[in-house]
């Protein structure tokens, strides 16, 4: 008897396709621990390197904590964007980013294509025991890169004067003044060490406003004053670096 023919074997399944490249990057594995606001200004210090932001959306809810949604205001800016912050180690942890798998609502608006969601009717409580009104989450299945919040960029109170010029001769530290009252050595540290040299950044305990940044050397330090002096910390705060007096 002839043996039976062996059957064929079932097809792999399909990986799945990769999203299609946009102006919006899905960053995740970000430390569960950061509080929102100091995560959404770090990683605005963070990108804004790369290009102007016009949306960022991170949330602190259990199945969304540690993720992130970053809106670049064009393409070439959130590319570069991915690939030189691809695992960059965030508060501990290295960033896994990609692009988001839909744009962002406000590109979305731009462009002509924005389609309004219909929002879940919410049931109504009974109304011999109805609890006080408060404000409902957004269910997860319709959590998309909502406009950027407010307080991501105009908390901060406006510096009342201007900070002083100094003409200092060159340092391998330079002085860092009219910071906002939330900003951290961990935020500036972020910020400069994509120079070469970078050192440390020393906070004034007792004294809002002030950071030092130490480098290896004056060249070092002279070159991240050029590239960062009026760097916009937030809407309302560029960064004024000086050389610090010796």
């Amino acid at each position: 008897t002839t043996a039976p023919a062996p059957s064929e074997a079932a097809p792999a399944p399909a990986a799945a396709a990769p999203a299609a490249v946009n102006q919006t990057l899905y960053v995740n594995n970000l430390n569960e621990k950061i509080k929102k606001d100091v995560l959404k200004k770090s990683l605005y210090s963070a990108f804004s390197q790369f290009g102007k932001i016009i949306d960022l959306t991170c949330c602190r809810g259990i199945r969304l904590r540690g993720q992130a949604w970053i809106c670049f205001a064009d393409l070439n800016s959130a590319t570069t964007a991915l690939r030189q912050m691809q695992g960059f180690p965030f508060y501990d942890k290295p960033m896994r980013i990609a692009y988001a798998k839909a744009k962002s609502d406000v590109v979305a608006k731009a462009d002509g294509t924005f389609v309004q969601r219909e929002k879940r009717p919410r049931p109504e409580p009974p109304t011999s025991a109805r609890p006080p009104r408060q404000m409902a989450a957004l269910p997860a299945a319709e959590l998309t890169t909502a406009s950027m919040d407010d307080d991501a960029t105009t908390a901060a109170k406006v510096p009342k004067t201007k900070p002083a010029p100094t003409n200092a001769p060159p340092s391998n530290v330079l002085f860092a003044q009219a910071l906002p009252d939330d900003c951290t050595d961990v935020m500036l540290s972020m910020l400069f060490q994509q120079y070469t040299g970078f050192k440390e950044v020393r906070m004034v305990p007792g004294k809002k406003g002030i950071a030092f940044i130490e480098f290896a050397d004056d060249v070092q330090a002279s070159l991240a004053l050029a590239g960062l002096n009026g760097f916009k910390l937030s809407s309302t705060h560029p960064l004024h670096l000086t050389f610090a007096k010796r």
